[in-house]
């Protein structure tokens, strides 16, 4: 650590960089104030680079450093390194510099100063930012629709829906999302057009957002668009029907089952569990088999969703030979504001639901080989990571997790 605070004051650029850069992912609270002085930097890409690494330590003392560069700083790559490194921080005392900078001639620096706005804690920051729809720069616009939509900020729905009408297939996914997000019936109703739209990522988009607010029109759409051209739609409204579906879906969403792209085959396995149609059993268990990670994490999360007792011995085999996804190993997943994803995050989830569907199917059936088999791996973590946030799939409707690993074991051992 010493060694790469001494490495900021290097007179070679490079060795500069790189020690903030080291010294940003390692993340010691400790390197704050080395890093503080670096945003004096004579290079202006040492000054971005210490910025950056402020931004992984979420130290809120650096606030003041941060909106003195983003306040002053000639160079808009310092401005926008330190506009990400407030938002990521979220210290209120960011507000008046932010609002500032939204203003700055750099549509980067404008863009990320509209979502650090919301983040920093600014409870008019939906407000702030409405006028923004109308920027020139399109990074801007969806910006401003994130932060809308986050904020459900409902004064600033009719704006979304008349600027929806009107801006290009690249920003109309970002508004749909706010769009289902605020959740008025105004919104509802633009949604149910935009399940139209030619573009098929605002499909995608309006089908999550009308299951996400449970919409009346919301399950009849999603069954007209499961015969949708698009795989992306298609496993959409799969998704959607889990969440406003019914059980008399069971023969559209096994159909589903038999879909050429692997994406909709997931939605119906997610489905059937969200639903408890054991109709569907026999497909799922096969589903554990299946080349694509996506199908088979849903095949794991339905099978204990549907307490299947006749999976219980493949599920244990699988918890034996899987390998927790460490904290200090997560995978980076490929995300943008509103987007979907790029980058499968699967394998980092497969242990933790390995481990809730084995104890979800032993705690139902008092199952003393699963039993076992979850006190054998929970006796083998690390103390340290039993703690952490368990990270689970989410389909459409159920909550982001907020229970920890060692959670996951409780149901087996409930008698």
């Amino acid at each position: 650590m010493d060694s790469l605070e001494t490495a900021l004051s290097s007179p070679d650029l490079r060795t500069r960089i790189g020690a903030a850069s080291a010294l940003g992912t390692i993340g010691r609270p400790r390197s704050r104030t080395a890093l503080e002085g670096a945003l004096a930097d004579p290079d202006p890409r040492g000054r971005a680079q210490a910025a950056y690494a402020l931004s992984r330590l979420h130290d809120r003392r650096s606030t003041a450093s941060l909106t003195d560069r983003l306040s002053h700083d000639p160079s808009a790559a310092v401005r926008y390194a330190s506009a990400l490194a407030l938002g990521r921080i979220g210290d209120r005392r960011s507000v008046h510099a932010l609002e500032h900078a939204l203003e700055d001639e750099s549509d980067r620096v404008r863009r990320e100063a509209v979502l650090a706005l919301e983040r920093s804690g600014d409870p008019s920051a939906a407000k702030k930012v409405r006028r923004f729809l109308k920027d020139p720069a399109r990074r801007v616009r969806i910006a401003a629709a994130v932060v809308m939509g986050l904020r459900r900020d409902r004064a600033g729905a009719r704006q979304l829906i008349e600027h929806s009408l009107e801006c290009d297939a690249w920003e109309r996914p970002a508004l749909v999302v706010a769009l289902g997000r605020i959740g008025t019936r105004e919104c509802g109703d633009a949604l149910a057009r935009a399940a139209d739209d030619p573009e098929r990522w605002v499909r995608v988009c309006a089908i999550h957002g009308l299951a996400e607010m449970r919409a009346p029109n919301a399950a009849n759409v999603a069954r007209a668009k499961a015969h949708d051209r698009s795989w992306a739609v298609r496993g959409a409204a799969a998704l959607a029907l889990g969440r406003v579906g019914a059980r008399a879906d069971a023969s559209l969403l096994l159909s589903l089952l038999d879909d050429p792209h692997p994406w909709p085959r997931r939605g119906a396995i997610y489905a059937l569990g969200q639903l408890g149609i054991k109709k569907g059993l026999p497909r799922i268990r096969l589903a554990l088999h299946e080349p694509d990670p996506e199908i088979r994490l849903a095949a794991i999360w339905a099978l204990g969703q549907l307490r299947d007792h006749a999976s219980v011995e493949p599920l244990v085999r699988l918890l034996r030979a899987a390998r927790p996804q460490l904290s200090s190993n997560r995978p980076t997943v490929a995300r943008g504001s509103g987007s979907v994803r790029l980058v499968s995050d699967a394998d980092s989830r497969r242990f933790d639901a390995l481990v809730q569907a084995v104890a979800q199917i032993a705690g139902s059936f008092q199952d003393a080989a699963a039993i076992r088999a979850l006190e054998d791996v929970l006796g083998s973590l690390p103390k340290r990571e039993l703690g952490r946030p368990a990270r689970l799939p989410t389909p459409i409707g159920a909550s982001a997790s907020t229970t920890t690993l060692r959670d996951l074991f409780v149901p087996a051992r409930q008698r």
